[in-house]
């Protein structure tokens, strides 16, 4: 099966009731953690390269190992994204590479760091998806500004600096027609994301669901969702590690969203404690090891184990197969026809 669009995978999520996460990659090792995962699971799934992934990995070998996974898996719908692109040019090159869907991280400048005004990212974003639509390719936007930073992207802070207003949220899913809208509720890029498990003074579920009423059949995205879960944050400690006692974003808590329009779910947090965790442990216990395989091979079993854990809580786990594939060709003529616009999903509009 080739690449499918990111919205085809949102929309039969919503049908389902149902998430689907997203996994950030760099390397072939952690694709192939994925695929296995979604393999053992029955899962479709969505793929997504940040810019630093792009600049690390290369874009043809990413773009080829995907490509790769599309071979191996025929059975597995598999949405290929671009990570917060931080201007159109970004999110045209990953157009024109091939990625099926593409964020357009409007909320900040094209340094990924300082926050833009509302017009600003209305602006950038409605050109992403006139120029991605037309091309059959999914946009999901960003409203409010997420905390913390990672992989050089982000505006620091705790991420209460800039929640998500309703008013704003159902103003913008108006004004630029993208597919899904990340919001921010309190969530961090990164391992530290709360000093204590979170409650409602930091984890603003509360906005989550009134975006929901709002908007509902709106496609939401949780950014900075790892768990970042003690066992994981412990074997890397066990055995040299130093990571701060920290917590991240219950599973429960993102059921929750999920059951109030939550349909893409970010994770890569909770998949490099896993890796880093078995290298460390293989280094420690075997210190003669020298061959890159006896420890990246682990690193990789210990990846699908906990991307597995996240499928099967996500609710995706078991439908891979409820539907077959749509082409961009086709998903190109939908938006051109108006059967896949976005204006009709805004609720009393």
């Amino acid at each position: 099966m080739p690449l499918v669009t990111m919205r085809q995978l949102l929309d039969e999520a919503a049908k389902g009731g149902y998430g689907v996460g997203a996994f950030n990659v760099n390397n072939m090792e952690q694709i192939q953690a994925i695929m296995e995962a979604a393999k053992e699971t029955n899962s479709p799934v969505i793929i997504q390269a940040s810019r630093g992934a792009r600049q690390y990995a290369q874009d043809r070998y990413l773009y080829h190992l995907m490509l790769a996974a599309a071979e191996l898996y025929p059975e597995i719908p598999i949405a290929m994204h671009q990570d917060h692109g931080n201007s159109f040019e970004t999110c045209k090159s990953a157009i024109e590479l091939g990625f099926t869907s593409v964020m357009m991280d409007g909320s900040l400048k094209t340094d990924g760091k300082t926050p833009t005004d509302f017009e600003e990212n209305v602006e950038v974003t409605r050109r992403v998806v006139d120029f991605a639509h037309e091309r059959g390719v999914t946009v999901e936007g960003e409203i409010g500004v997420l905390g913390g930073i990672e992989d050089g992207h982000g505006a620091g802070g705790t991420g209460l600096e800039h929640v998500t207003d309703p008013d704003q949220a159902v103003e913008f899913a108006e004004r630029t027609g993208v597919d899904a809208l990340a919001i921010a509720i309190g969530t961090s890029h990164g391992a530290y994301k709360f000093s204590k498990k979170p409650d409602g003074s930091v984890l603003k579920m509360d906005i989550l669901i009134e975006i929901h009423k709002r908007l509902p059949k709106t496609h939401l995205v949780m950014h900075g969702s790892s768990s970042v879960p003690k066992d994981l944050q412990a074997i890397i400690n066990q055995y040299g590690g130093h990571l701060k006692e920290t917590w991240g974003v219950p599973v429960e808590e993102i059921q929750l969203g999920i059951r109030n329009g939550v349909r893409k779910i970010n994770v890569d947090t909770d998949n490099r404690l896993a890796i880093t965790g078995a290298i460390r442990k293989v280094f420690a216990e075997t210190p003669e090891k020298f061959d890159p395989r006896d420890y990246m091979k682990p690193a990789r079993d210990a990846m699908k184990k906990l991307v597995a854990e996240r499928m099967t809580q996500f609710g995706q786990a078991g439908h891979a197969g409820d539907y077959e594939q749509k082409s961009v060709e086709a998903m190109a003529q939908g938006y051109r026809d108006g059967s896949l616009s976005t204006q009709p999903l805004v609720a009393g509009r």
